[in-house]
C-alpha cells in the first residue's frame, strides 16, 4: 500500500495492483483505458505491466 499521495506512481511499475483505488485510477489514465478494460485485460494475462498493455495494444515504457 502506498501511503505516500504525493507518489506519482506505483511503487512497483512492473505489476499492475487492483486492490487500490489511487492505482487503479493511475494505470487507466496511464494507458487511457476504462477500468473494465483494465481488470479484463488484468484477468486474461496477469498483472505484469508488459503483458498487460501488450493486452491493451499499449507501448510500455
Amino acid at each position: 500500500m502506498n501511503d505516500d499521495l504525493e507518489r506519482p506512481g506505483p511503487e512497483d511499475p512492473s505489476k499492475i495492483s487492483l486492490t487500490e483505488a489511487w492505482e487503479v485510477r493511475y494505470w487507466t489514465k496511464r494507458f487511457n483505458v476504462t477500468e473494465a478494460q483494465l481488470r479484463e485485460c488484468v484477468r486474461r494475462v496477469g498483472n505484469g505491466t508488459a503483458n498487460v498493455a501488450q493486452c491493451l495494444g499499449k507501448k510500455w515504457p
